[in-house]
């Protein structure tokens, strides 16, 4: 039975990054298994630890001995291993030499392709107490550190000064140097609460002692569910209920190892300001937990957390309150100063800011996405003078001094001030969601200005980038181009917008007059855009093999792509499918290797196969032109999945190449126009396995 014993290790440090700490977390425990197991070391499961001032890692059952295992090294074939007299060859007594081996000692090695001189080792596996430092601080270099630093007199760098380690395996303690700190089983407590040394006896003491002794929640997933149960209970207690979003849950559990839950009030003046502002005061500026009602309008109460057991909790009340009142403040004289001047009024002032050097400004900006907005408007049957409306205020809430402070407010604040300022609801609605969808997964635009407006200025962009060189290349794409792109997709698709993606495309490109080649960068546009297309729909659950089928038919409405894409899924599980794919990729390469491309008439055929499939050809034929027009793919493809027996017979009982050229032809015709019907929807010759 394999021998095995626990490790732990734990670093600790001045207070981490809170945005990072989970990350590092993870990422130093999967470090270290993957250490492991290149070191051939068999483990049972690991568990990552965090909080703002330590990482740690406890690993269960890791083997204690590296397995024996015996190395082979290859020399020379037989036929160079010996002189003519039969002595060994200088290269067989080199390579003995080279083993540290005596010539006698190599053995032969037969295989089909030839013999030659091999060297066995056996090779005993070191202790795994040895290899554990180094497998360490690898881990350690290898984490996702944005910045490291330096301290004192030490040339170790992280992400903050460090100042112990623990590192046992079993009861042991392994003694090395982890950035300039000698490991021990010694870690610290709370920084208030607990700042004396904590022994260690063994890993699974680790969590118990930290938590009883050092008033420490070591786990991260803990801490947070801790945060959130108590933030909801002290929302309850005044009424409310916390609203507690996923992100600042992360971040108030990496700033607290002790959390303790604070409720605080502010003037109920406030709540006149938009809840979007309040909001976005608590959680970015003090991370707060705001409190709502039953029917989700905010309360004069926040939720904050203090990393101690005050034995005043009013005064870390009262702080807070008092250092949340000037935040408010601001926002409130923003809001007010915001609304002495309409959107419209700022129109002017987009002049002065440049949004790319070939491109002009934002007003410039502006004025196309007007026009392109108008132009999808009218082909979506909404208010052409409302989207050109919306589009000119689109971006002028970005001169506020609402967004200039809180910049995630953008769009949100255009709705506020634009409803503030009596424009149409449809427009102030427009302003905010035409940067929807803000996130993977988000929502897309509700209404038709919205969409149009949304189309209107990601398409102006991503065409305008393009146009001025800037294409994304690798992990770089500082205009968001892809996010862009997939925006573009979904909002069409997602919406049920039949529209024509690259015409718009076009459209946007009339638009630039700097110098560019039209033609090189529409080009690269559509293959951008499309490879956009196929990774959504990987994501949606469909293969390449279907997405290559349907591109191959040039559909430029994403929306009828997918209509197309959802039926060739379809068809593929039909029983007739792999046979008519199979027949296609043959009809596709015959007519690819005929001298002539094939007559749309066919002449005289002679054979009942043929004469057969030419009938029921002309009858699919008849019989999905209804179909195609209401875009009614998966109805079209079954029924053409019918034609499966006649294109068999005539596979198995014509001679497509006959000698007689006229009798050739039509059967080269009657296989165009067979093939012409399937590519009608998709190339179905691409989903051959």
């Amino acid at each position: 039975m394999t021998e095995t014993n626990h490790l732990l290790f734990e670093l600790g440090c001045e207070e981490l990054p809170p945005k990072s700490l989970k990350k590092l977390s993870q990422a130093l425990l999967d470090n270290i298994m993957a250490g492991l197991q290149e070191a051939g070391l068999s483990y049972n499961q690991g568990r990552a630890y965090a909080t703002p001032r330590r990482l740690a890692v406890l690993i269960d059952d890791v083997q204690t001995f590296q397995a024996d295992k015996v190395v082979e090294k290859r020399g020379p074939a037989i036929q160079a291993a010996y002189g003519p007299d039969g002595t060994p060859s200088k290269a067989a007594l080199g390579f003995a030499a080279s083993c540290g081996a005596s010539f006698d000692e190599l053995e032969k090695l037969e295989t089909d392709k030839g013999s030659w001189l091999i060297f066995k080792q056996a090779v005993k596996g070191q202790a795994t107490a040895e290899l554990i430092p180094d497998i360490i601080r690898k881990s350690l270099n290898n984490l996702p550190i944005a910045k490291r630093m330096r301290w004192g007199s030490f040339d170790a760098e992280f992400a903050r000064p460090v100042h112990w380690a623990v590192l046992l395996f079993g009861a042991e303690i392994l003694i090395t140097d982890i950035l300039g700190r000698t490991t021990g089983r010694v870690t610290r407590g709370h920084r208030f609460h607990s700042p004396l040394d904590l022994s260690i006896g063994s890993p699974h003491e680790y969590l118990d002692i930290l938590k009883q002794h050092g008033k420490v929640l070591a786990d991260f997933e803990e801490r947070m569910t801790i945060i959130r149960d108590a933030a909801n209970q002290a929302a309850s207690n005044v009424g409310g209920i916390a609203h507690i979003e996923d992100d600042l849950l992360e971040e108030v559990a990496a700033l607290n190892e002790w959390p303790v839950p604070v409720v605080g009030n502010f003037d109920a003046r406030f709540l006149e300001l938009p809840q979007e502002v309040l909001i976005t005061t608590m959680q970015a500026n003090q991370k707060y937990f705001p409190v709502k009602n039953a029917a989700g309008r905010l309360l004069p109460h926040f939720i904050t957390f203090a990393n101690i057991e005050s034995s005043n909790p009013d005064s870390i009340r009262q702080g807070n309150e008092r250092v949340v009142l000037p935040r408010l403040v601001d926002a409130e004289f923003f809001w007010k100063q915001d609304r002495k001047q309409s959107l419209a009024d700022r129109v002017e002032s987009l002049k002065s800011i440049v949004f790319q050097k070939d491109l002009g400004t934002l007003f410039d900006k502006t004025e196309r996405v007007a026009k392109l907005a108008a132009l999808i408007a009218e082909k979506l049957g909404a208010d052409v003078e409302l989207a050109r409306r919306a589009a000119l205020l689109a971006k002028t809430d970005l001169m506020t001094n609402m967004v200039g402070e809180f910049a995630n407010l953008q769009g949100t604040m255009g709705r506020y001030y634009a409803a503030a300022d009596g424009e149409h609801a449809d427009v102030a609605l427009a302003l905010e969601e035409h940067y929807y969808p803000k996130q993977s997964g988000g929502a897309t635009p509700s209404g038709q200005i919205g969409q149009a407006l949304a189309l209107a200025e990601k398409i102006d962009t991503l065409a305008g980038i393009f146009s001025a060189g800037l294409i994304p290349t690798g992990d770089k794409d500082p205009y968001a181009l892809r996010r862009a792109t997939l925006g573009i997709l979904r909002v069409l698709i997602e919406n049920g917008i039949a529209l024509d993606v690259v015409e718009l495309l076009d459209a946007a490109l009339d638009q630039f007059s700097h110098g560019f080649n039209k033609a090189e960068t529409r080009q690269k546009l559509i293959a951008f855009l499309f490879d956009r297309l196929k990774g959504y729909c990987l994501d949606q659950g469909y293969t390449s093999h279907e997405f290559e089928a349907v591109l191959a038919v040039n559909p430029t409405s994403p929306l009828d792509f997918m209509l197309r894409i959802r039926a060739v899924q379809s068809f593929r599980a039909l029983p007739e499918a792999e046979s008519l794919a199979a027949a296609n990729k043959r009809i596709i390469n015959i007519l690819k290797k005929s001298d002539q491309a094939p007559t749309e008439t066919i002449g005289t055929l002679v054979e009942a196969a043929e004469k057969n499939l030419l009938a029921a050809a002309e009858q699919s034929e008849t019989d999905i032109l209804p179909l195609l027009a209401e875009q009614n793919y998966p109805l079209a493809l079954s029924r053409l999945a019918q034609l499966r027996d006649s294109v068999d017979a005539f596979f198995d009982n014509v001679m497509v190449n006959t000698n007689d050229e006229a009798l050739r032809n039509s059967r080269l015709a009657l296989l165009a126009k067979l093939s012409n019907q399937f590519l009608k929807i998709a190339d179905i010759s691409k989903l051959q396995s």
